[in-house]
């Protein structure tokens, strides 16, 4: 039992000691070439030829996304531009309230935890990153930084995905 009590402790100092660690250092750019394609329920990862729309979004240190509430239409591509202009390390993550709340859990357990998904983009101080989406469901989602402690510090926001219209026969869709 003492021995279970000693490496939890030591699995909390270093959890602790990884969260510090973690501000200061720079994740590697974006790896160039083929992004893996995997249906998420909030979309799926996008052509950056395939996108129409630039949404610019602004991380700051006082844990806050400039928007924080964005509104898309179903089946659109769209260009996040990232600009940290903070002070320490930020990211965006783009996912549900569920997997956003589970993936800041493993970040704070983990907080050195490498991970690089097309749905997420990690941002050093000064820096601009971007990643490309296409939200091919409807619904309510969230995007977050889950850098350890940001997540609860409340650096969220959220996206709405708006329905597509069944075509009515005019060639157009559109709302009665």
């Amino acid at each position: 039992m003492k021995y279970l009590h000693a490496l939890l402790a030591a699995a909390m100092v270093s959890a602790s000691l990884g969260a510090v660690a973690h501000e200061g250092e720079t994740h590697p750019q974006k790896k160039v070439g083929p992004v893996t394609k995997e249906q998420k329920d909030w979309g799926i990862a996008g052509d950056a030829k395939a996108a129409k729309r630039t949404v610019e979004l602004v991380m700051s240190d006082n844990m806050r996304f400039t928007p924080d509430k964005i509104e898309v239409k179903q089946g659109e591509t769209v260009r996040f531009v990232v600009k940290n202009s903070g002070q320490m390390m930020h990211e965006i993550v783009i996912g549900t309230k569920k997997t956003l709340d589970e993936h800041a859990a493993l970040m704070m357990k983990f907080p050195g935890m490498e991970h690089d998904e097309p749905y997420m983009s990690h941002v050093a101080p000064g820096k601009v990153g971007e990643l490309v989406w296409t939200f091919n469901r409807a619904g309510d989602f969230d995007f977050a930084c889950l850098i350890a402690g940001h997540y609860q510090a409340g650096m969220v926001g959220k996206i709405k995905v708006a329905a597509m219209v069944a075509n009515n026969g005019h060639g157009v869709g559109h709302k009665h």
